[in-house]
């Protein structure tokens, strides 16, 4: 018996004798006109449900605390020499099943590692680079001591708002090392496998100490949050948000101090956590937050007289936990929502952004059944696939649901994975890119806080749900009345029904300019002072963002003008928010050229707006790869701007320093 097993069937007796008078023991998971099992949990069949005294739900459900029963230290010698192969074989098994995670996560990102610096996703590499960018800062936190949560290396001389840019300190700051050793390519190579692993590991963790005990049913839920169609999805693009390994202990620790004893300690506890994930990314934060709400909802709507139990602990936990976590993130919030740079609101290019109803039935694209062609359309883009279950999964999914519905627990979960399916739909309806009718975001889309939500990643939500239930049917099979074997093969093909066509495969990649010699042997330290800029040619913005690598490449120890970032209209503190700084006639004429190739032919009138765009970024040098895509059109151009520039290694440069000194 594991020692999950051996806390559940003490439970009973344990935790009843300890309650205070005060705070009745609230009844299991499932509890109702079922007999109480062995385990300490009641389901409505009268069935053995697992997990006894940890299992999930809200423990206003399942009567859980944060340690039930008695440890295997207070157990006779006997049982207790007996309890040491147990804790060792269940080791093993977890280094077993988090070693099986590691490997797929590798699998998944293998085209990457082969070359970090040179392989960017296929599509769009403009995300990369950013997130790069801001593992660069992170170096420059910790060694330079510089303000985290805004800086000036680009957009200059505006800056950007990193609290309202996921800057990823909590992810970056740790892997200051790795970035040091080998460069923030190698780094986000390193966080995306870490994250799919972690994620993975952490939701499996979870599940087989808390939910299920089976440690197959546990992978299989673990497996699924870590290695959905939505996470792959996201992985060649953002490592913060497939970042979800706090998720699973938030989601535990919310249910757990429903029914707490000490809901002081959880509350801090919570608080911690719940601050960490706020700098890895907020926007995951509150869908957690919102699937807790929803899902405890849809248990009390059950069950209301569970809420007498719960709401005593529940109400002082969430107290210490939001004094707190508002303490520790007052004033990284400040600066996000009333700092410089601050943005009110999405750009309108992603308020919208929606799955089609269609999008729940297809395969992902980054999966052995996807087909990018065949998704074109039931997602806003292939980096934002937040659903794309298959036919086979969404059928055994609703199918799990009818089977077990007569469990609290899946029914609070269907109700939580439907509800957030449909706000993924968007502000309008879609089936197969028809629109069918408006969406219930419309209504929602323009409070505070929602207004900076991309709704299609609510799918994100729906995936865990999923994930959860497959592990439920798995633990649940082993109480059907079939014979052993048959059972075995039954199951074994279900799986395979269900995940073999969404099965991950290795991410699509495509190469990428190298950081030019002449960035990488410091030829520019020459030229470029404290407080002057680097112009990079095309100027950064969202569809050029070499120029952020080469930037991120140095550290960040030369400022750049532009970028791809998330800031206020027209650099208005508080406007709505856009992509890219104050729009650059400099910029929009190379990227034109960058794009067609076509040689414009400029007056005196368009040379003297450039000069002065190139003096308000303290320019100092332009710089242009020779390797640039119509670079002898970009060439041509600036010489009309500024005169002959000289070739030096790689690249094109003009030296401005003498045009945009404002002493001079």
């Amino acid at each position: 018996m594991t020692s999950a097993e051996t806390r559940a069937e003490s439970w009973s007796e344990s935790d009843a004798a300890t309650a205070p008078a005060s705070e009745p023991v609230a009844p299991p998971v499932g509890g109702g006109a079922g007999d109480r099992t062995p385990g300490g949990t009641t389901r409505a069949d009268g069935a053995d449900a697992p997990g006894g005294a940890d299992a999930p739900g809200v423990a206003v459900a399942t009567g859980a605390t944060d340690a039930a029963g008695p440890s295997d230290a207070a157990t006779p010698s006997g049982e207790a020499g007996a309890a040491r192969p147990r804790r060792w074989a269940r080791r093993r098994q977890d280094l077993t099943v988090l070693g099986l995670f590691l490997l797929a996560a590798v699998w998944v990102t293998s085209q990457i590692w082969v070359d970090p610096a040179g392989r960017v996703a296929s599509l769009y590499s403009s995300d990369p680079a950013q997130v790069q960018f801001f593992l660069a800062h992170s170096v420059r936190v910790v060694l330079h001591g510089e303000f985290p949560f805004f800086t000036e290396q680009f957009n200059y001389p505006d800056g950007v708002n990193l609290m309202a840019n996921t800057a990823i300190l909590a992810l970056g700051i740790p892997m200051v090392p790795v970035t040091l050793l080998f460069g923030p390519a190698v780094t986000f190579v390193v966080l995306v496998t870490l994250a799919l692993a972690g994620t993975a590991s952490a939701w499996y963790f979870v599940l087989s100490r808390h939910v299920v005990r089976s440690p197959l049913a546990a992978a299989i839920g673990g497996w699924f949050c870590g290695f959905s169609p939505a996470m792959l999805s996201h992985a060649n693009w953002h490592p913060n948000i497939i970042s979800q390994f706090l998720l699973p202990f938030i989601v535990w620790r919310v249910l757990v101090i429903t029914r707490s004893r000490r809901p002081w300690r959880d509350g801090v506890l919570l608080a911690l956590m719940v601050t960490a994930q706020a700098f890895i990314n907020e926007e995951i934060l509150l869908f957690t937050a919102l699937a807790c709400g929803v899902f405890l909802l849809a248990v009390l709507a059950q069950r209301p007289a569970l809420w007498s139990a719960a709401w005593r602990p529940l109400a002082k936990a969430l107290a210490i936990c939001t004094v707190l976590a508002g303490a520790l993130l007052a004033y990284p919030l400040y600066i996000q929502f009333a700092g410089p740079m601050a943005y009110h609101g999405l750009s309108d290019a992603v308020r919208d952004y929606g799955n089609d109803i269609a999008a729940f039935f297809a395969p992902g694209s980054p999966t052995i059944g996807g087909d990018e062609r065949a998704n074109v359309n039931l997602a806003p883009n292939y980096s934002e696939e937040n659903a794309f279950f298959g036919w086979s999964l969404s059928l055994i999914a609703v199918g799990i649901v009818a089977w077990l519905r007569r469990e609290l627990l899946v029914r609070a979960l269907a109700a939580t994975g439907v509800f957030f399916a449909v706000l993924s739909l968007g502000e309008r309806v879609s089936w197969w890119d028809r629109e069918l009718f408006t969406g219930p975001w419309e209504w929602l889309v323009r409070l505070p806080l929602l207004d900076a939500v991309v709704p299609t990643r609510f799918g994100l939500i729906t995936s865990v749900v999923v994930g959860i239930l497959l592990a439920l049917a798995v633990e649940r099979s082993r109480t059907l009345p079939v014979e052993r074997r048959t059972l075995r093969t039954l199951t074994v093909a279900g799986l395979v029904l269900a995940l073999l066509p969404i099965a991950p495969m290795p991410l699509k990649v495509t190469s990428r300019p190298p950081v030019p010699d002449f960035i990488t042997a410091d030829r520019w330290r020459g030229y470029v002072g404290a407080d002057q800029t680097l112009v990079p040619i095309p100027v950064p913005n969202m569809g050029h963002t070499h120029g952020m690598r080469w930037a991120a490449s140095t550290n960040l120890d030369f400022k750049i003008p532009g970028g791809y970032f998330l800031a206020p209209r027209n650099g208005n503190t508080g406007d709505p928010g856009r992509f890219g700084g104050r729009p650059s006639g400099v910029g929009r004429l190379l990227e034109e050229v960058a794009s067609t190739g076509r040689i414009p032919k400029l007056d005196d009138r368009q040379r003297r707006r450039a000069l002065d765009e190139l003096r308000h970024w303290r320019a100092a040098i332009l710089v242009l790869p020779v390797a640039q895509h119509h670079s002898e059109q970009l060439r041509r151009t600036v010489e009309q701007l500024v005169g002959p520039g000289r070739r030096e290694l790689d690249v094109w440069v003009w030296d401005v320093r003498a045009l945009t000194d404002q002493r001079t």
